[in-house]
């Protein structure tokens, strides 16, 4: 038996398997840094095994919809979209005015929806792809594993974060994210209060 007849699927195999982190790497290296309000989804059932369900303010399709490029979306979109078959939509992010002098990084601004992906955003703006359901979008991001050591002290600080309101009326519970050009995202790390937890 020829030896190719191994080597040829054992690489095809490999190549598939190393595709899918490799995406991830990819941006996390050259992706660009931005800052997303979050929320435990149940706060007051902090521990879910080993990890923690998160929700975004743009996640959900209330706040979406007050955007510009929502009812375009809706109208390219529309019937597209179910629990099922979820459909692409990109969120435009502008960065925050200032970043100086900052205990816990601020947060990236939604301005727009739109369901293709946008070109030639100006510097101080990205787009992050999700799938909309109909409900809510989901960007690969939500769900964030705690090291076994850190649990504990990580729900303390959830806890202490849920009652602390920031000057901008958020709560300074933050998930940086790397968002590459294609705006696929990747989680960095957790802020709580100003403690950051690393993914």
């Amino acid at each position: 038996m020829p030896i190719w007849r191994f080597i040829l699927p054992l690489t095809v195999q490999l190549a598939l398997i190393l595709s899918v982190p490799a995406q991830a790497i990819y941006t996390t290296i050259t992706g660009r840094t931005v800052v997303l309000q979050t929320v435990p989804v149940d706060p007051y059932d902090f521990l879910r095994g080993y990890y923690q369900v998160l929700s975004y303010d743009i996640s959900r399709k209330d706040n979406l919809s007050q955007l510009p490029g929502w009812n375009k979306f809706e109208l390219e979109s529309s019937g597209k979209f179910s629990a099922q078959n979820p459909t692409n939509i990109y969120v435009i992010l502008a960065a925050p005015e200032t970043t100086e002098n900052l205990d816990i990084p601020k947060v990236w601004k939604p301005v727009d929806v739109s369901a293709k992906q946008p070109q030639n955003l100006p510097d101080n703006q990205i787009a992050i792809q999700g799938k909309f359901n109909g409900w809510t979008v989901n960007y690969g991001l939500e769900t964030y594993y705690m090291p076994e050591d850190k649990r504990e002290d990580i729900n303390q600080d959830i806890r202490a974060a849920q009652t602390t309101v920031n000057l901008e009326g958020e709560i300074p519970f933050v998930v940086e994210v790397k968002v590459s050009s294609q705006g696929q995202a990747v989680p960095v790390s957790l802020w709580v209060r100003d403690r950051n937890y690393k993914f």
